[in-house]
């Protein structure tokens, strides 16, 4: 007996030690990611993690407004590849939207059209979006605007030459590496912290911004710290206010916080909402910042956003992907695991499609396959429908 109470103090001494390590070399947050998996079971981040954190609530429009309904909705069965694509990668939420009108809808593993998942970075496009009202009313004076006038605490060789627009073009030369796998890095920590202000501002100002697209979660990360600072409103509370109000949204969506002591949305992701209120935004987009009548974003903006901003991101914008496929152009708002709001103006067509599954990037691009295979059977369908009129 007292040897196994010799060797249980031995063990206990030391993990005291490496967790006193951890802490000291900055992998504290390895300790609470490590509980965090033992209660959800996972160790992926996933559709519904919004049920097991803090969260702020944003209720729905005061004037909500139901999507009108296809004549022809859900006429045209979806197509074998489809279907495949569904199973194989577990879609949840599957949408089109033909001039303004939900064409098909499809849901699966017990989600409906009510359902809340989680946006992952496709709320980094509602964000930049944000700045683009913020200066409009006055409380960020331009896109020069320099990032410190509102984040004092900034650091870095080149903290003092970031501005708000380059963090909304992903060129803020922030000290960031993307990575969701590796669980040293920033993109782990961040997600499962619980004072996200406190991380950023560990993180440095390291390259020239303004030069080049570099993608990085942080960037908008500190936008929406920035537009907290500027308006003195939650990140939240400007969401809703410029456009989930607006735009009709009829379901209350919600916005995953890093603590309900501190209360700071996770802004680069964590947004919860549903298939039809994400396809809003898309629509807004579509039909040149306005909506149901009321000209919300300015149609020079929709264009710049939805426009190549760097040589070596001609596939970005604003917060938005930037593509053609089958010679046809396109923009999206996209998120990890496969969660994408796809617009093509030309053709009025939405495609939205929510899961928990995506495949890797294909070789020499920032895109999937899985992406591109949503795009082809949707307009194989809207090609049957039209074959099939008379």
């Amino acid at each position: 007996m007292k040897k196994l109470l010799a060797t249980l103090k031995v063990i206990a001494f030391a993990l005291v030690i490496f967790i006193a390590l951890l802490f000291v070399s900055g992998y504290g947050y390895l300790l609470e990611l490590g509980l965090k998996v033992v209660e959800l079971g996972k160790t992926t981040a996933g559709l519904e993690d919004y049920i097991h954190f803090d969260v702020r609530e944003i209720p729905k429009s005061d004037t909500s407004q139901p999507w009108a309904i296809h004549t022809n909705y859900n006429n045209v069965p979806a197509t074998e590849t489809l279907k495949k694509l569904h199973e194989d990668h577990k879609t949840v939420a599957f949408l089109v939207i033909k001039n303004d009108s939900i064409w098909h809808e499809q849901y699966f593993d017990g989600f409906d059209k009510s359902s809340k998942t989680n946006s992952f970075s496709m709320v980094k496009t509602i964000v930049a979006a944000s700045l683009e009202k913020a200066i409009k009313e006055g409380h960020v004076k331009s896109y020069d605007q320099k990032a410190k006038d509102f984040l004092p605490w900034l650091k870095g060789a080149y903290a003092d030459k970031m501005t708000v627009g380059n963090l909304a073009t992903m060129s803020s030369g922030l000290d960031w590496k993307e990575d969701y796998d590796n669980l040293l890095t920033i993109t782990p920590r961040t997600y499962i912290t619980r004072d996200i202000t406190r991380v950023m501002k560990t993180i440095p100002i390291k390259n020239e911004p303004g030069k080049r697209f570099v993608y990085q979660s942080g960037s908008t990360q500190l936008l929406s710290l920035v537009l907290t600072e500027a308006t003195g409103e939650t990140i939240s509370d400007l969401v809703r206010r410029y456009f989930w109000n607006p735009l009709g949204a009829q379901a209350d969506a919600n916005w995953r916080l890093d603590s309900a002591k501190k209360g700071v949305e996770k802004s680069y992701c964590c947004f919860n909402s549903n298939a039809r209120d994400y396809a809003r935004f898309a629509g807004l987009f579509k039909n040149d910042g306005v909506w149901n009548g009321a000209q919300l974003l300015s149609p020079e903006y929709v264009k710049n956003a939805t426009m190549p901003q760097f040589e070596n991101g001609n596939d970005y914008g604003y917060g938005w992907w930037l593509g053609s496929h089958m010679g046809k152009r396109f923009f999206s708002m996209r998120g990890h695991n496969g969660q994408y709001a796809i617009v093509f103006p030309e053709e009025d067509v939405i495609i939205v499609r929510l899961g928990h599954e995506q495949l890797p990037d294909l070789p020499g691009v920032r895109h999937s396959a899985d992406y591109l295979g949503y795009m082809e059977e949707a307009f194989a369908m809207l090609a049957y429908e039209n074959a099939s009129t008379p």
